[in-house]
């Protein structure tokens, strides 16, 4: 099967706002496995019924608005990351079952809602990956992650 292999520039705005939280062992370990399994650092999923992009590397999961939210900036553009997953010291759990603690950090206002569905829609997608673990289903990428000032 052909290897798919992108190169993206993605956006941090100023954070808004950062919450305390927990990943669900579930997700956490599914998306490491998926990482595993596709020999990369990062990966980049489709969260379809959202029209949203999961970014995925070893330290966090960015979330990009696939419709909206693009800028230029010093000559090069990207998408503009709505809001991270930061897992937290997940080798301090007790079993693998656990959950992971995690720094949920959102870029813009009005994200509650967004993370929530998320919080239902990414589960399942995680779970069919893992299910067919068929490489068409993602891209591997190269990512650059660069700070956004607003107004330039």
């Amino acid at each position: 099967m052909p290897q798919y292999y992108v190169r993206e520039t993605f956006f941090l705005s100023p954070e808004f706002s950062r919450v305390e939280s927990a990943l669900p062992a579930s997700v956490y370990n599914a998306l490491h496995l998926l990482l595993r399994h596709h020999h990369s650092d990062s990966l980049f999923i489709p969260i379809r019924s959202m029209q949203f992009q999961a970014v995925v590397s070893r330290t966090e999961i960015l979330f990009v608005d696939s419709q909206g939210g693009y800028a230029h900036q010093d000559g090069e553009g990207g998408r503009l990351v709505k809001l991270a997953w930061r897992p937290l010291m997940p080798e301090k759990r007790e079993s693998l079952n656990g959950p992971v603690p995690c720094t949920i950090v959102h870029y813009f206002t009005n994200l509650r809602e967004t993370h929530m569905r998320l919080m239902s829609e990414f589960p399942p997608v995680l779970e069919r990956a893992l299910a067919s673990q068929r490489t068409q289903s993602f891209v591997t990428i190269e990512r650059r992650i660069a700070p956004f000032r607003r107004g330039a």
